[in-house]
């Protein structure tokens, strides 16, 4: 048999063989349009063809936000587990277990500290990946520690707001985080801090009716849906049609709910240039 046959065949069949990996390529969840993850990382999980903002974790957020990605996260107060013994299709405690072993998180937000342009800065970033974001009293308890840091440090507080709502499974004590974190916010405005928040995809329910909406600033991701009840809910209970995209953050921009509209790649920046000029002009923004 010739070399052909011996050695350059069993070369071409075992190329041929390979399996591409699973993780390899993903597509956009907008246009669906095939990309190779590595670009999507690279790119910040923007879509490269239409600029889709796609989800976000947690250590995604830190990394590009920070300075050079670093950052120092802190230990947050822990809150009762499973205070009212809930259960639907599994027990409160083992949905809690499952969810902190598939994510890595304790809860649905973390809090560190670190500099953004240079300048000092408290960060509480919202994990959608944990329960969809969803607030309960450990997420109360994290606000708080964050804002009480950011007083400590005397630094601005900039929150990514990412949530489904409140947690069904703590009742009326979800409900409660709402005037928990509004006390909050009313804290950092007598310590004359900036509170900065930035709503992404998607900030709903009792999140949007509480401390999402309440910054000196706010800004919102292109395209983020921001509201608090569904559009469907509310087209059926006032029987009118809804203007297209009414609950989009270019909507809200335009109706001057928000700020500005910022894409990811530019945001760390923009958060740079916000706190330097706030931090010179040694006022409360609110109060401008």
């Amino acid at each position: 048999m010739s070399w052909l046959t011996e050695y350059v065949r069993p070369k071409i069949r075992g190329l041929l063989k390979r399996e591409v990996p699973d993780n390899l390529w993903t597509n956009c969840e907008s246009c669906e349009q095939m990309i190779l993850v590595k670009d999507l990382r690279r790119a910040m999980n923007v879509c490269p063809h239409c600029g889709h903002h796609m989800r976000a974790t947690v250590q995604q957020r830190m990394e590009w936000t920070f300075d050079n990605g670093e950052y120092t996260r802190i230990e947050l107060p822990k809150a009762p587990v499973d205070p009212l013994s809930f259960r639907d299709r599994k027990r409160y405690t083992d949905r809690l277990k499952d969810e902190r072993a598939k994510s890595q998180l304790d809860e649905s937000m973390a809090v560190a500290h670190g500099r953004i342009g240079g300048h000092d800065a408290v960060v509480a970033v919202m994990a959608f990946e944990f329960i969809a974001g969803t607030m309960g009293a450990a997420l109360g308890e994290a606000f708080l520690a964050a804002a009480r840091l950011a007083i400590l440090q005397q630094a601005p507080l900039i929150v990514f707001t990412a949530s489904g709502g409140a947690r069904m499974q703590e009742g009326m004590l979800s409900l409660m985080q709402m005037p928990r974190t509004t006390i909050a916010v009313e804290m950092l405005r007598e310590a004359r801090l900036p509170y900065i928040v930035v709503m992404t995809n998607p900030t709903t329910g009792g999140v949007s009716a509480s401390f999402a909406m309440l910054g000196d600033i706010q800004m919102a991701e292109p395209n983020a849906l921001i509201g608090f009840a569904g559009q469907r809910v509310i087209q059926d209970t006032v029987r009118e049609k809804l203007p297209e995209g009414f609950q989009r953050a270019e909507y809200l921009l335009e109706h001057g709910m928000l700020d500005m509209v910022v894409t990811r790649s530019e945001l760390p920046t923009i958060l740079g240039t916000l706190i330097g000029q706030l931090n010179h002009a040694h006022i409360t923004p609110s109060a401008a």
